[in-house]
């Protein structure tokens, strides 16, 4: 049998082969959630400011209605970032 290298310390992460581009488009979302996470772990202020950006930029990419994509306290958030009143909501 022919030595391939060090298999046995490979686990799934390793292996990012995506089956279609929804699936991709998933895993880098979890990808920064994750990351969004370390970074509010220790600096819960930039994380913030961080995820503020991301609805303005995200708002700005869909014409205006990021708002349409959320609920609960995410469409709270977009609501006081992107500074629109509540109206019946």
């Amino acid at each position: 049998m022919t030595d391939i290298g060090h298999l046995d310390d490979l686990d799934d992460a390793d292996i990012d082969l995506a089956i279609d581009e929804g699936e991709a488009g998933e895993r880098r979302a979890t990808e920064l959630a994750t990351r969004l996470r370390m970074v509010a772990a220790q600096d819960p202020d930039l994380a913030q400011d961080l995820v503020e950006s991301l609805i303005v930029a995200l708002d700005k990419a869909m014409g205006g209605t990021i708002r349409d994509h959320l609920d609960g306290p995410a469409l709270g958030v977009a609501d006081r970032v992107l500074q629109v009143p509540e109206q019946g909501r």
